[in-house]
């Protein structure tokens, strides 16, 4: 059931993505490698594609909502498996696994369509 506004998904992409970039200084993992940088990449990922999301807090908007839920549900996944792909989870675990599995639940709980419809969506220039 997708219950999740886009617009307020579009606040949460920002705030989440400024949290996963400082989350390493925050929760005392910035020492290094890929339990550090991991987080910060997935997060100024998660900004960059925001910026060109056809949504109501999208800048460019030249990419879809179901391409950039595709994008969140995806990098969910890395975040929330990391420390075990990665091998680290012996020294840190639960902010990737936490923020990783909210990534994955406001992929699957937001709305499709942005309550708004851009000249891009109705001239067909989305990706889509």
């Amino acid at each position: 059931m997708r219950l999740i506004p886009t617009k307020i998904h579009g606040v949460l992409d920002y705030l989440v993505g400024a949290l996963l970039i400082a989350a390493p200084w925050l929760f005392n993992f910035a020492d290094g490698g890929a339990r550090q940088w991991l987080p910060v990449a997935l997060g100024a990922a998660a900004i960059v594609y925001s910026l060109f999301t056809d949504y109501e807090l999208g800048v460019i908007r030249r990419l879809s909502m179901p391409t950039h839920l595709l994008l969140d549900l995806l990098s969910g996944i890395l975040l929330a498996a990391s420390p075990w792909l990665f091998r680290f989870a012996d020294e840190v675990y639960l902010p990737h696994l936490v923020l990783g599995v909210l990534e994955i639940g406001a992929s699957l709980t937001t709305k499709r369509e942005p309550s708004h419809t851009s000249a891009a969506t109705r001239g067909g220039d989305s990706i889509r």
